[in-house]
C-alpha cells in the first residue's frame, strides 16, 4: 500500500517549527600569560574575574549563528596571571518560529546548548597553563537574558528621557 505524500505548503497548511543544531564549534580562543615565568613563583592565591556575553546574527534565511563569549582574568598582587578569551559558537536552523519567540530562543535556548562546550574548552586551556583548573559555574541563561533585556530597556528609556521633546511649534514640551 503506497502512501500519498503531499507538501503542506502546497495545501496552504502551516508548517511545523524547525529547530536544528547544524554545528557547534570553537570560533576563537586566546590565552596569554604575560608575567610568566615569574608569576608561577607567587604563593598567594589568584583572584578571578569572569565576563560573559551572548550574541547572535542571521547568516542566511532561517540559519543563525549564536556565540557565547567568556573572558577570564586572574591576578596575583595586581599582576595578571593569565587571560583567557574564548568564543563558542553554533549554527542553528530555526524556521517557522513566531517572531516574538525568536529572541528568547537565540538568547536562552541556544546559549544553554553551547555553554557546556565553552566550559570544557576554557577548562582545557587553563589546565594547559600550569595554573590550577578553573571550572566555570552553571549559568541561568534565562535570568541572564532578562537582566540584559531590562538593562537595554532602561538604557533606551534614559536616552529618550535625556533628550528634550519639541512640540510642533518648535518649543520644548514640559
Amino acid at each position: 500500500m503506497s502512501e500519498l505524500k503531499t507538501n503542506p505548503l502546497e495545501n496552504g497548511a502551516a508548517t511545523q517549527p524547525v529547530f536544528n543544531v547544524q554545528r557547534v564549534y570553537l570560533k576563537d580562543a586566546s590565552l596569554e600569560i604575560p608575567n610568566a615565568p615569574k608569576i608561577f613563583l607567587e604563593t598567594e592565591p589568584p583572584s578571578l574575574e569572569v565576563q560573559l556575553n551572548v550574541g547572535s546574527e542571521s547568516v542566511v534565511e532561517g540559519i543563525y549563528e549564536v556565540t557565547v563569549m567568556a573572558t577570564l582574568t586572574t591576578k596575583i598582587k595586581e599582576q595578571v596571571g593569565f587571560l583567557v578569551e574564548a568564543k563558542q559558537a553554533g549554527i542553528f536552523e530555526i524556521r517557522g518560529v513566531p517572531q516574538d519567540q525568536m529572541e528568547p530562543l537565540l538568547g536562552i535556548v541556544c546559549p544553554n546548548i553551547l555553554y557546556p562546550y565553552l566550559r570544557a574548552n576554557v577548562a582545557d586551556l587553563i589546565t594547559r597553563t600550569g595554573f590550577p583548573p578553573v571550572h566555570l559555574t552553571e549559568i541561568n541563561f534565562e535570568a541572564f537574558f532578562n537582566e540584559r533585556k531590562t538593562a537595554m530597556e532602561k538604557q533606551q528609556a534614559e536616552a529618550v528621557g535625556g533628550s528634550s521633546m519639541v512640540g510642533s511649534n518648535g518649543l520644548p514640551l514640559q
